[in-house]
């Protein structure tokens, strides 16, 4: 099974369609190494809604989860506002999820320390 630490010492791997998304159970069981993010009922992307004090705080955050997303070339959807930022990761190529979902995930995870 993955760990924390496992998932931030991968890389994405380039998804252009073509292979299957993960089932419930292994995004259930990959959810447990990314706190804080909620499967959708579909089973299709995970979520997670950060808060902050400000909104200075929310934009370096903002910037530093696009330095990520470039990085890993995995790019999220996202809704922000004056203290707060929602964050949906999915596999557009396969309408579903892949483990560069959950990846980037505990990457943006980490930027919180």
């Amino acid at each position: 099974m993955n760990t924390v630490c496992d998932l931030t010492d991968r890389h994405c791997v380039p998804c252009e369609g073509g292979v299957p998304t993960l089932s419930r159970e292994e995004a259930e069981t990959l959810l447990k190494d990314v706190p804080g993010w909620e499967l959708s009922e579909d089973a299709t992307s995970i979520m997670r809604r950060f808060e902050f004090k400000g909104f200075y705080k929310c934009m370096a955050f903002i910037n530093a989860m696009a330095w990520v997303a470039n990085s890993e070339n995995h790019h999220p959807d996202f809704s922000a506002g004056y203290n707060y930022c929602e964050v949906t990761f999915m596999t557009h190529a396969i309408d579903g999820l892949s483990d560069n979902d959950f990846i980037c995930a505990a990457k943006v995870n980490a930027l919180l320390g």
